[in-house]
């Protein structure tokens, strides 16, 4: 039995939020208790909330050794943060790819290829971060040979729809020659075998055991309890592998996609099930399914054209609808949830009719362009939507562009819990940083750079925020799980910048998961 006993902190309530704020784009609606109190976590669970405890009250501790003490020195202290959509081992290996972030044009980028080239001709380049979709012009096969010569080149898009590769890296991993990138069905199946490319960032430890607990650690740092993992092509085996390699710090949530579906069910998982036995922190999660496009690669399933690429061009599905329903069907049938990314409004519109016809249990992943009828019926249905604020920054730019029509339709927080959806808040990294407090800026001030709030009547109040970013946990009390983050201002009187502030000035002090302490400032 572990015990722990957090002295002096104020709790930040995170449950019962205020009225909707209408136009404002931040509202403090309460504040934390204005008296200290003592926390006592036992087992993992939150034993007792009072002034001035004393362990030695609670008799079953008499055999539990010392009781490790802290002390918060009227700190604010809340429930643990959750990032609900995570790429881990991409946001592992792109601290040891090609940074391509802040490239303006193609140009820029091919540059920074041939320099990466110059350096080591034998070693093939791995790189991520750009968003091809902002740039003016389209790219091309050939012009990135022109830099790169016969040394693999592969680019990973911003938003990990597309990969644009050269002929070296086409032919070297085994997929026909063209002069365009590699989009969608086809760059997810080639995505897992990049490691193929002999030198490769995660041939050569970039996604070992040390590089994921150095990463979970810096997430940790930040508050950050749980994450769940969506990465691509990643068996359970592996999660249980690097678990028992000191990768145990956080709770982890591992999705399965179609392609290992078969495996998970013939092991018998269901959403919920540890993979580690008598361990709750690493279990299943849900089915991902990805089914239509991203608004970078314009292959996000609209209602509406998009208003820059011509009447036809709609976007896309990545399955037929009666695929996406048999998938659904055959994941209730077995007790998984269901996380369906859909992007635009026609992809959340035929996501939510596979639910309703098969009584799917689970999310929308994204969310991004919704229409207020379809927010209503997520509500229906019990359909989490799962969205990554820290998005609508990158994109506000984009989306004017190529929906100048229906802005008003994006990132539609406030239509989501005023309807009464569930809200989960996650970052979608290394698509967006992995940080919770500046997906709780964006979704509260709709901008954190000083320029004016995008749809400001969208906005969420911090306790909202707050919320929808603590996976369902409640204000801290009696009987709460034991993953808690302690932090050094109150962020329910905190702004849109102070909020984003906390993860770059050292603002989070203690955070706790199953009553152990995994950070410590």
């Amino acid at each position: 039995m572990s015990s722990l006993l957090i002295r002096r902190a104020r709790v930040v309530p995170v449950t019962e939020p205020a009225a909707p704020t209408g136009a404002e784009p931040f509202a403090a609606p309460a504040t934390a208790s204005s008296e200290p109190v003592d926390v006592l976590v036992v087992d993992g669970v939150v034993r007792a909330v009072g002034p001035a405890l004393d362990p030695a009250s609670e008799p079953s501790l008499a055999e539990s050794g010392p009781v490790e003490e802290y002390a918060a020195d009227g700190r604010w202290l809340l429930p643990g943060l959750w990032d609900q959509h995570t790429h881990l081992g991409q946001w592992t290996l792109a601290s040891s790819r090609l940074d391509l972030h802040g490239t303006r044009t193609p140009e820029e980028a091919l540059a920074r290829v041939a320099a990466a080239v110059a350096v080591d001709p034998d070693q093939p380049v791995i790189g991520s971060g750009h968003s091809a979709g902002a740039w003016l012009r389209g790219v091309s096969v050939a012009e990135l040979d022109a830099v790169s010569g016969s040394t693999p080149v592969v680019l990973i898009n911003s938003d990990f729809h597309h990969g644009w590769l050269n002929t070296a890296a086409l032919v070297a991993l085994g997929l026909p020659t063209r002069n365009e990138v590699v989009r969608e069905n086809e760059w997810y199946a080639t995505y897992p075998r990049l490691d193929e490319l002999a030198g490769s960032p995660s041939a050569s430890g970039g996604s070992s055991p040390a590089a994921y607990r150095r990463m979970l650690e810096r997430a940790a740092a930040l508050g950050v309890v749980g994450m769940v993992d969506l990465e691509f092509g990643a068996p359970a085996s592996d999660w249980v592998s690097r678990w028992g390699q000191g990768c145990d710090l956080l709770r982890i949530r591992w999705a399965t996609y179609a392609d290992g579906l078969d495996a998970v069910l013939a092991a018998g998982l269901r959403t919920g099930d540890p993979l580690v036995p008598g361990d709750d922190r690493l279990t299943m999660g849900p089915l991902k399914i990805i089914s239509d496009g991203s608004l970078g690669t314009r292959t996000a399933w609209c209602c509406e054209p998009y208003v820059e690429a011509g009447p036809l061009n709609h976007g896309a599905p990545n399955q037929t609808g009666a695929e996406l329903e048999q998938l659904l069907a055959t994941a209730t049938a077995h007790g998984l949830d269901v996380a369906t990314h859909a992007i635009g409004d026609r992809a959340v519109w035929e996501a939510l009719a596979a639910y309703a016809r098969t009584g799917a249990r689970g999310s929308i992943e994204h969310a991004q362009l919704v229409r207020r009828d379809d927010v209503r019926a997520m509500a229906r249905l019990g359909v989490v939507a799962s969205v990554q604020p820290a998005h609508l920054l990158d994109d506000r730019e984009m989306t004017e562009r190529v929906w100048p029509d229906r802005t008003e339709r994006c990132f539609a927080l406030r239509w989501m819990l005023d309807d009464g959806v569930m809200l989960s808040l996650g970052s979608d990294a290394p698509v967006a940083p992995l940080d919770p407090w500046l997906a709780i800026a964006a979704a509260v001030g709709r901008s954190t750079d000083g320029s004016d709030p995008w749809h400001p009547e969208q906005a969420l109040t911090v306790q909202e925020a707050l919320a929808a970013s603590v996976d369902g946990q409640p204000t801290i009390g009696v009987g709460s799980r034991g993953d808690l983050v302690l932090v050094d201002r109150d962020p329910l009187a905190a702004g849109p910048a102070e909020l984003a502030a906390i993860s770059t000035d050292g603002g989070v002090a203690l955070t706790v998961v199953g009553g152990r302490v995994v950070h410590r400032a």
